[in-house]
């Protein structure tokens, strides 16, 4: 009903495909078991505790989820309406000590929930997009994931997870 009132609204748009799909070449219906849904974004901190703290207060995000992984401390707060913020602690050198160095505390990635990261990542291939991970690998919380450049992204560093 949504995307109807939104065509009817705006009316259809091309999309890069050449189709005349206002969701574009590579999007479907919200019923589409391959459609992606926001999963969180990661917040590259110095203080975990801390600011799990500060956005529990701010937010009402209560910890769901800790560990050790990778060099990290990983906390993850969930959002009332589903999604997270995972916060990154490095613990030793590493990506995120990089990133913490070079930019300072702030939003690193933002992270997309698919139920086929082989196939998200054939598309992001097919589309020319340059990948960090060629292939799946394991990440937080037990579940694979895999990272897009964020050259190829408008500078946004997108991670792919697979629960």
């Amino acid at each position: 009903m949504l995307l109807a009132n939104c065509t009817q609204t705006f009316g259809s748009r091309r999309g890069r495909g050449g189709n005349d799909s206002p969701l574009g070449r590579y999007k479907s219906t919200a019923t589409d078991p391959e459609r992606m849904h926001f999963d969180h974004v990661g917040v590259a901190a110095r203080d975990a505790a801390d600011l799990a703290d500060l956005f529990d207060g701010l937010l009402d995000a209560p910890v769901a989820h800790e560990e050790t992984f990778d060099g990290m401390e990983v906390v993850f707060l969930e959002l009332d309406g589903g999604g997270y913020f995972e916060l990154l602690e490095p613990t030793a050198g590493g990506a995120i000590a990089d990133y913490l160095d070079r930019e300072g505390p702030g939003i690193h990635h933002v992270a997309l929930a698919t139920d086929d990261l082989s196939g998200a990542l054939a598309r992001a291939r097919d589309l020319g997009v340059d990948l960090v991970d060629e292939e799946p690998r394991p990440g937080a919380w037990g579940h694979d994931v895999a990272f897009l450049h964020p050259r190829s992204t408008g500078g946004v560093l997108v991670e792919f997870v697979e629960h």
